[in-house]
């Protein structure tokens, strides 16, 4: 699907899910390089920013939560600058993007504040908007953080190790995604001014503080996840080892009382095996090791 919308002499081209003819269109019309094409074509290309004499082409990745596959993946978008000319190729439906281009293309007065001055202008709010929809991602992230280590603290009985590893999980893959990102920003400051003037970096380092602030803030959690992860297998080792430490005692306790039990139930004679309080005899002298021993195990402090 291809669509337009144009203010004065600024056209924004946005094309999703394109096929191959339509971008071989595109590269034949303003004049595109062809690797610049298979860059578009290609799947998994990181994030970068290629510079022209007429334009420049840049690869964003934009994190957003797979519900069917239940991870944080990176969506692609490719963007083509020139003069007056500004092109978004994505797939998948990007909603952010999408949001962002039906309201400049319903609301006149939001088409001209983002439409009426540069390609370059258009293009950083476009970053902004793609950027600014990933904090709500990071509020979850960091509030599932949290119930974990308020669980991991109160005592919670419940196995944690699941949850834990697919947070984990996400914020690595949220980390991954924005690595290359920050680059990126960086080197769009510094691109070709024809584009991107001077008057513009104040804008982008604008983007490239939501960016560190995105980073910065997945580093803490990263440190947080790695370290409740540590809590609960403390917790997990801990548990294992008392209730290996009660089996323990349960099984010395009984190995004594064992022995004379089965000592008195073999077919041999014994002494006092006949003896008619024989019963309470055994009965007493088990009861007699047995607070023995319990009273030996709290000595040592083993129970």
């Amino acid at each position: 699907m291809q669509r337009s919308l144009t203010l004065e002499k600024l056209t924004w081209i946005d094309v999703e899910d394109p096929d191959t003819d339509t971008l071989l269109a595109l590269k034949e019309k303003h004049g595109f390089h062809e690797l610049d094409i298979e860059d578009c074509l290609s799947e998994n290309q990181r994030s970068k920013v290629d510079e022209y004499d007429d334009y420049i082409f840049t690869i964003l990745h934009i994190p957003f939560y797979d519900k069917r596959r239940q991870r944080i993946v990176g969506e692609e978008v490719d963007i083509f600058i020139k003069t007056n000319l500004l092109i978004t190729v994505h797939w998948g439906g990007l909603k952010p993007l999408n949001n962002f281009y039906e309201k400049v293309e319903s609301d006149l007065k939001e088409r001209k504040k983002m439409m009426g001055h540069s390609s370059g202008y258009l293009l950083y709010e476009i970053i902004d908007h793609l950027f600014g929809t990933l904090f709500p991602l990071l509020d979850t992230i960091e509030a599932n953080v949290g119930t974990l280590e308020q669980d991991a603290f109160t005592g919670g009985q419940r196995d944690m190790l699941k949850e834990i590893l697919n947070t984990k999980k996400n914020i690595i893959g949220f980390r991954r995604v924005m690595a290359p990102l920050r680059t990126v920003i960086a080197q769009l400051e510094h691109k070709n001014k024809k584009f991107l003037p001077d008057s513009l970096e104040v804008y982008f380092d604008d983007v490239l503080d939501k960016v560190e602030k995105i980073w910065s803030t997945l580093e803490n959690l990263k440190e947080l996840i790695e370290s409740l992860q540590d809590t609960n297998e403390s917790i997990i080792s801990h548990t294992t080892n008392n209730v290996i430490k009660t089996l323990t005692i349960f099984s010395v306790v009984m190995l004594p009382l064992n022995l004379l039990a089965g000592m008195y139930g073999m077919n041999v004679h014994l002494p006092f095996s006949t003896h008619p309080l024989i019963f309470f005899f055994l009965a007493g002298g088990m009861i007699f090791i047995l607070m023995v021993m319990l009273i030996f195990f709290r000595i040592k402090r083993w129970i």
